[in-house]
């Protein structure tokens, strides 16, 4: 690197910074916003913390109940994230400068991606919330969107970056359409889509404690219906359980990882 170079680096780095920093102290008097004061109240704050959510005897009895929204809530975002999948890998074969079939069809697929990936999970919720009421399928379709238009746009990413030679070979040997997919695309990208499900898996998990919230559904409206009955002791089970189950299904999720790539 020659020293117009590092120059040039520095400059921009500095600029960049600069920039954040005004940015930054443009928020937080817009949003009246004091840091000191903030500071100033984290003692009280984590006072407040340890006097009241303490895991007792009490909250022990409500684990059977706990346990049971916690695992509706599991089975709903695995649930949501595998028909989201599946629907997403065709969308992302139209969608793909690979292996799409026409222009028009390409143009369709990114825009279904596009809409339901830039809308958040919770502004979906409650827009499904009107048609469906408060139920598990409106969880469910909130996390299914959702999850739909970030795995579409993930898997059309994987499929870019596959190898081109394998398709050409095949195509240049007359076959189908959908064995260049099967023999040649699906197997060099698989490791990537099967990374992406799981990662999907682990956030839907955290998404639909709030998606719970709004449709009373889940762990979300077990954790709602505590913390509005002022039960903080099982508030904070509850929330013990959600890190606990998010972080043996992140581990479980990396090892798969690991052994798959």
């Amino acid at each position: 690197m020659t020293e117009k170079t590092m120059k040039k680096h520095r400059l921009l780095t500095t600029m960049s910074l600069f920039v954040i920093i005004v940015l930054t102290y443009l928020s937080a008097a817009i949003t009246q916003f004091n840091i000191i004061e903030g500071i100033a109240t984290l003692p009280e704050a984590l006072r407040w913390i340890l006097s009241n959510l303490m895991i007792t005897q009490e909250p022990l009895e409500k684990l059977p109940t706990i346990l049971a929204s916690l695992l509706e809530t599991i089975f709903m975002s695995i649930a949501a994230t595998t028909i989201a999948a599946v629907i997403s890998i065709f969308l992302a074969l139209f969608g793909s400068n690979t292996t799409k079939v026409n222009g028009p069809l390409s143009v369709l697929a990114r825009f279904i991606a596009s809409i339901s990936r830039n809308i958040p999970v919770v502004a979906w919720a409650l827009i499904l919330l009107i048609s469906f009421g408060q139920n598990s399928i409106t969880g469910l379709l909130a996390l299914f969107v959702g999850t739909l238009g970030f795995l579409t746009r993930a898997f059309i990413e994987s499929i870019d970056e596959a190898g081109q030679s394998s398709v050409e070979g095949l195509t240049a040997t007359g076959e189908t359409y959908f064995h260049i997919v099967y023999k040649a695309v699906i197997p060099q990208c698989l490791p990537q889509i099967i990374s992406w499900i799981l990662f999907m898996i682990e956030t839907n998990i955290r998404n639909a404690t709030l998606i719970g919230i709004l449709t009373g559904t889940g762990i979300g409206f077990t954790f709602d219906l505590y913390y509005k009955s002022l039960n903080y002791n099982a508030v904070a089970l509850v929330t013990l359980c959600i890190v606990i189950t998010v972080i043996i299904i992140e581990l479980f999720s990396n090892y798969i990882r690991k052994v798959i790539q």
